[in-house]
């Protein structure tokens, strides 16, 4: 809560915003928000939409803005050690 996600939709829409708020469907309330606005050429810009609700069942990613800590996998066998 109260932290910058990345959602993406179907479709390829791509917004970022600050986590207001969500349900159990995954509707979300987002504020500050700005919508990555490609053209034909590839150019992005963006344009800003304010306080949205956005609707779960559109959603295809959610991600930090500020990234994510990259932890070991558990389930790979170590180095010298044998069956």
């Amino acid at each position: 809560m109260d932290k910058r996600i990345t959602v993406k939709f179907n479709g390829g829409r791509e917004v970022t915003g600050t986590l207001k708020g969500y349900d159990a469907l995954m509707n979300l309330v987002l504020d500050e928000v700005q919508e990555a606005v490609r053209d034909d050429e590839g150019n992005e810009t963006t344009r800003s939409l304010g306080l949205v609700v956005v609707r779960g069942t559109l959603l295809v990613v959610i991600s930090p803005v500020d990234g994510s800590e990259v932890i070991a996998n558990p389930f790979l066998q170590q180095e010298g050690m044998e069956d």
